[in-house]
């Protein structure tokens, strides 16, 4: 998830705070997934669910986002996550699919698992299309909000958009494969291989530091010490209306980065996804010539 307001400082050792790969066994992460910070450090940081507990599901519109960072030769696994919103497109982070020299997505995407590495449907990505307004090198950016377009759709249901964001105080939910420890050095994050939910409620704009109340979503934990944290990035809020999950919001930051650095403790942001629907539909079915120059800041892709 990315930070909420101060940018991460890209160098090795611990404390980074900004939305966080995914780790694989032991070691493998260590250095490597600061780069990915680096990478991802800039828009706030990534996160995975702290103290949340397996998903009771299913959940056949989650998605599993393999992403790639690089650290001089190391070439370390991470994951974001992400919403299947059509048949074959998939909306996330911005800063889950924008291209970096330290980091970007491996190709290719889960969907419908509750697992990271097997079961779903797997498709390649053959398009990415970042928001127009965001901006990964000025810090934490707003408009932090991307789609990917798969090779061809999958069998998985779509979850909808929900019509409008949550009012403060409403009950929600949040998924991922990130972080399942509040720690602070690098060689010490564990992903989940497990699929994570964690009950939450909407809070008011101003719990969050750094927030754009029109755009983003302020999240708290309903249980202490569990949120949102490295690896979560770009997968759902969602909030049950009319007896079916919709979609709320994508996972961005850390709602107080600038005063507690770590994952657990405090409120998240979220990019309130209703609030981009008429840009998700203008890119999803305005063709390759309206979706052309859309790709987020220059020399991202």
């Amino acid at each position: 998830m990315s930070a909420a307001t101060e940018p991460v400082p890209c160098r090795p050792p611990a404390a980074a705070r900004t939305r966080r790969p995914r780790r694989t066994p032991v070691r493998v992460a260590v250095i490597g997934m600061v780069a990915a910070l680096c990478a991802t450090a800039t828009s706030g940081g990534a996160r995975a669910i702290v103290n949340g507990h397996d998903a009771a599901g299913p959940y056949p519109f989650m998605v599993s986002i393999p992403m790639t960072y690089v650290y001089g030769s190391e070439r370390i696994e991470g994951v974001c996550g992400g919403s299947l919103i059509a048949r074959d497109w998939v909306v996330t982070a911005a800063h889950c699919a924008e291209e970096t020299a330290t980091s970007h997505p491996a190709g290719t995407v889960r969907v419908g698992s509750e697992r990271r590495h097997s079961g779903g449907t797997v498709r390649t990505i053959v398009e990415k299309v970042v928001h127009p307004g965001y901006d990964g090198r000025e810090g934490r950016s707003h408009d932090d909000i991307a789609l990917l377009r798969l090779d061809r759709p999958v069998p998985q249901q779509p979850i909808e958009i929900a019509a409008r964001a949550p009012r403060v105080g409403a009950d929600t939910r949040i998924l991922g494969f990130g972080a399942l420890a509040d720690v602070q050095t690098a060689e010490d994050w564990v992903l989940s291989e497990r699929l994570q939910e964690l009950d939450t409620r909407s809070a008011a704009p101003t719990v969050c530091l750094g927030l754009k109340a029109a755009d983003e979503l302020c999240t708290t934990s309903r249980e202490p010490g569990a949120m949102a944290c490295y690896g979560d990035s770009g997968g759902p809020q969602i909030q049950r209306t009319g007896g079916r999950w919709r979609l709320v919001g994508a996972t961005s930051g850390d709602g107080d980065h600038a005063v507690d650095p770590k994952c657990g403790d405090g409120p998240g942001i979220w990019t309130s996804v209703p609030a981009y629907r008429a840009w998700l539909d203008a890119t999803m079915h305005g063709g390759p010539a309206v979706r052309k120059g859309t790709g987020g800041p220059p020399g991202a892709f």
